[in-house]
C-alpha cells in the first residue's frame, strides 16, 4: 500500500476521532466481519459482482492497515517474516501442485 493511501486512511480514521475505539480485538472483529462479508459474494456461486468483490476487500485492507497502526506493525516485515516459515514449510518440490497440508510432508 503507498503512503498516500495509507495517510487516506490515517486521516479518515482521526478526523471522525475513531482510533478511540480500534483496540486489537475490536479491529480483529471488524476484519472478521468483512471477510465474512466478502466471502458472502461468492456464496452461492462464482457469479460474482467484482466492484461488490472490491469494496468489501478494500474494507478488509482498511481494518488491517488500522491493525497495523494500532500494534505498530510494518507490513512488509510480517509478510516477508510469514512467507520464510511459508517457504520452510512448503518446499516445492513436495507442495509444488500439491494441496495438502504441510504436516503431510514427510
Amino acid at each position: 500500500m503507498n503512503q498516500q493511501t495509507i495517510d487516506r486512511i490515517r486521516k479518515f480514521t482521526d478526523d471522525r476521532d475513531w482510533e478511540q475505539f480500534h483496540s486489537p480485538s475490536n479491529l480483529a472483529k471488524s476484519i472478521c466481519i468483512e471477510a465474512a462479508e466478502l466471502l458472502e459474494c461468492f456464496q452461492w456461486d462464482d457469479n460474482y459482482d467484482i466492484q461488490h468483490v472490491k469494496e468489501e476487500l478494500a474494507d478488509v485492507l482498511v481494518y488491517c492497515r488500522n491493525m497495523l497502526d494500532r500494534l505498530g506493525l510494518d507490513e512488509d516485515e510480517i509478510v516477508n517474516s510469514k512467507m520464510d516459515q511459508n517457504e520452510k514449510k512448503y518446499p516445492v518440490d513436495k507442495a509444488k501442485g500439491n494441496s495438502d497440508k504441510y504436516d503431510s510432508f514427510v
